[in-house]
């Protein structure tokens, strides 16, 4: 058995890893912003400087795909759905560090996967601006979001790799906009 093991992992190391374009979040010639006119505008810093990069102990892949987007298009419609009428919110994200980090010293073929501990806890720093519709500032500021008890609230059940982020966005924009 541990030789079917060696030889399937060898054998997906010789499998040619196809890389679209644009799947890098440090890609430069990515948007930094989503694009639209609706109520709520999001976009983001260089991804090169975040967090999750500087710190996640595999920085090739945790630039993969297009989570920052991902998050980016989560904040604008959770947002959306609670704004008053008429109102708009601006948000720049400067900051991420998702939940979990790599743990490149289990090995060569556990270097890829993300680790969740109590001390790998979620972070999102943001800067925003809400606004009546004719201009008048109802709110502003920069926040930094953060979840240490993401794992004591994780059901298990969810698959999506981002849902501790998401559920601290949700969380942030159901306090930052309540219903009024």
């Amino acid at each position: 058995m541990k030789y079917r093991s060696m030889i399937l992992l060898l054998a997906l190391a010789a499998t040619p890893v196809t890389v679209l374009a644009g799947s890098n979040v440090t890609d430069p010639d990515a948007p930094r912003a989503l694009q639209g006119d609706g109520p709520v505008t999001v976009a983001w810093t260089d991804p090169a400087g975040f967090s999750d990069l500087r710190y996640s102990g595999n920085r090739w892949e945790a630039e993969k795909g297009d989570w920052v987007a991902e998050l980016a298009r989560h904040l604008q419609k959770s947002a959306a759905k609670r704004l008053p009428e008429g109102a708009r919110m601006e948000v720049t994200i400067t900051d991420i560090q998702r939940a979990g980090r790599y743990e490149p010293w289990h090995g060569a073929d556990r270097d890829h996967v993300r680790i969740l501990r109590d001390n790998y806890p979620p972070m999102i720093e943001l800067q925003f601006k809400l606004t009546t519709a004719d201009g008048q500032v109802l709110a502003e500021g920069q926040r930094k979001l953060r979840d240490t008890a993401y794992l004591q609230r994780s059901s298990g059940l969810d698959s999506d790799n981002l849902r501790h982020e998401k559920r601290m966005i949700d969380d942030w924009v159901r306090k930052e906009l309540k219903a009024g």
